[in-house]
């Protein structure tokens, strides 16, 4: 609306001719009809125009900012557990199977009196643990699965975007209401007074005005912008001090699971090496010990797995930060 021209069209009476007596001619102000039509272009009104769509423009970034930190704050201590479900969940697929046959074998040797219940019990207890994580696993899937998405960015990215948006917003509008002191306007077109001869019934005038008001505006504009980054910090439960909350509450999670990362990472090669040392012996008490070790190492390894996939979606939300 602002970009586009006006166009007008005006009829009336005004006062308009002449009367000859012996002293010349002399105006009597003789009503005449009057037609008027044209265009008209307010100068001012195309950099308002073309302010305007830039401030609408910053406000769709503030409003993506903004959707991308309501998804984020949606998924809350739950950041990053989908890559990290499904990570675990593809150890313990494979495992079970292994286990359950584990299981039936020694369930065998106890009906042939070469293990004791309370050997068959302590395995199924280690494949019972396995099953309840994985159970655990797909509901925790099912759960996270009615989430949004996870922002693609940081949150310190999209928080600092925000913040540039709501500026940008700010500075823009402060410039359109500097603009509403000014008015250039162009203006041209027909103007014919009925009855009253005229060379060319054409016209055109540009009219500047400026409103004094707008000597202060500038002043007002810089208070404005200095306050709203004010404003928006100063909310108690506000957006940005949710955000800040949910960054201090994911860099503890990171920082602790980064430590037991290093320890799961420490008993697996502990385990393994336990499992190296025993390959060669054959006897039933070995078998059972190698079977117990399998188990843990599939708990360890789920959790491992977890651990990786987990810390890798916190480095999404958090971004380059140092722990």
């Amino acid at each position: 609306m602002l970009l586009a021209p006006e166009v007008f069209a005006s009829t009336g009476m005004v006062n308009a001719g002449e009367a000859t007596s012996g002293a010349g001619s002399a105006p009597l102000g003789e009503p005449k009809l009057r037609i008027t039509a044209g265009l008209g272009y307010e100068l001012v009104g195309v950099y308002r125009g073309m302010t305007i769509r830039q401030r609408a423009e910053a406000e769709c970034r503030r409003h993506q900012a903004i959707l991308a930190l309501q998804s984020a704050l949606a998924s809350g201590p739950d950041a990053g557990a989908g890559p990290a479900l499904k990570a675990r969940l593809a150890v313990l697929e494979p495992a079970l199977p292994e286990g359950e046959r584990m299981v039936e074998s020694l369930r065998t040797d106890v009906r042939e009196g070469r293990a004791t219940l309370e050997e068959l019990d302590a395995l199924q207890l280690r494949l019972d643990a396995l099953r309840a994580l994985a159970a655990d696993t797909l509901r925790a899937q099912e759960r996270l699965a009615h989430l949004p998405p996870r922002p693609e960015q940081s949150l310190s990215t999209l928080l600092q975007e925000l913040r540039d948006a709501e500026d940008e917003i700010e500075r823009l509008s402060g410039k359109v209401r500097r603009s509403t002191a000014w008015s250039v306007t162009l203006r041209g077109g027909y103007d014919e007074l009925i009855d009253v001869p005229q060379d060319l019934p054409l016209f055109g005038t540009l009219t500047v005005s400026y409103k004094l008001g707008g000597l202060s505006q500038s002043a007002a504009n810089q208070r404005a912008r200095s306050a709203r980054p004010k404003a928006l910090g100063e909310e108690v439960e506000g957006l940005p001090q949710r955000v800040e909350r949910l960054l201090e509450q994911l860099r503890a999670t990171r920082s602790a699971e980064q430590t037991r990362l290093r320890e799961v990472t420490v008993l697996i090669g502990d385990l393994e090496g336990q499992l190296q040392s025993i390959q060669s012996l054959e006897t039933s008490k070995i078998r059972r010990f190698h079977d117990y070790v399998v188990l843990e190492l599939a708990r360890l390894r789920a959790e491992q797995a977890w651990l990786r996939a987990h810390l890798d979606a916190l480095g999404t939300f958090l971004g380059r930060e140092t722990p």
